[in-house]
C-alpha cells in the first residue's frame, strides 16, 4: 500500500465556474452530447445519468428519462420476467441493464439477452422490411470496487462475448484504473468510490 499526501478534491469541493457566452437565453441552453467510443458504440443525449440503486435506477425513472434523452442505469434487483418486458417495450438507448460480476449475474443476463434476441427475430420475420432495432443495446458492469484483477477480465470476457454492447463498467477512482477498463473494453468508466450511504 502507498500513502498519498498530496491534496485530494471531492465533489464538494468542485466550482462550475461560468463564462461568457453569445447565448441571449437560458431557453436557448443544448445538454446535448455526441460520444463515439472506442469500441464502436456511440451516445447522443444528456450525459447526465440517474444511477443504479435500487430507490433512483427504477423503469418508471427510465421512462421519464427517456423523453429528455438522458440514461438510467437498472437496478440488479428486477426480475427476468420484468427486464424482458420492460426491454421490449421501450427502445433502450438510455436504459442499461445492469449486472455484477458473478456466475448468477450473467447467467440471468444470458436468459434476459437471449430472450429479448428471439422477440426481436420474430418481429422481424413477421414485419419484413421493418428496420430492426435491438432493445437492450447497453449494460452496466457495476462492483463496489472495480480494482480486481476478477473484474477486469470480466469486462474482457463480456465484450468478447457481446461485442455488439456499450458496455460502462466500474467503480474506479484512478486514471490508470480508467485506461485498465477502457482497454478491457468499457465504453464508460462510472468513477467513484465511498462508503456507500
Amino acid at each position: 500500500m502507498r500513502i498519498e499526501n498530496e491534496i485530494k478534491l471531492d465533489f464538494k469541493d468542485v466550482l462550475i465556474r461560468p463564462k461568457r457566452s453569445t447565448l441571449n437565453s437560458r431557453k436557448e441552453v443544448s445538454l446535448e452530447r455526441s460520444f463515439a467510443f472506442r469500441n464502436g458504440n456511440a451516445f447522443i443525449g444528456v450525459p447526465i445519468m440517474a444511477a443504479n440503486m435500487d430507490t433512483v435506477g427504477t423503469m418508471e425513472m427510465a421512462e421519464t428519462f427517456y423523453k429528455h434523452k438522458m440514461p438510467v442505469a437498472l437496478h440488479k434487483f428486477y426480475t427476468v420476467e420484468q427486464l424482458v418486458s420492460f426491454f421490449k417495450k421501450i427502445e433502450s438507448l438510455y436504459s442499461f441493464y445492469t449486472l455484477g460480476t458473478s456466475d448468477a449475474d450473467l447467467e440471468k443476463f444470458d436468459e434476459v439477452y437471449s430472450t429479448l434476441k428471439e422477440y426481436h427475430s420474430q418481429v422481424m420475420n413477421a414485419h419484413s422490411g421493418a428496420e430492426h432495432i435491438h432493445c437492450l443495446k447497453n449494460v452496466c458492469i457495476d462492483v463496489a470496487n472495480g480494482y480486481s484483477e476478477h473484474f477486469n477480465n470480466f469486462i474482457k470476457r463480456f465484450r468478447a462475448k457481446y461485442p455488439e454492447l456499450g458496455i460502462m463498467a466500474g467503480n474506479v477512482v484512478t486514471g490508470e484504473m480508467t485506461e485498465e477498463l477502457i482497454l478491457s473494453g468499457a465504453d464508460i468508466v462510472k468513477i467513484g468510490i465511498g462508503p456507500g450511504s
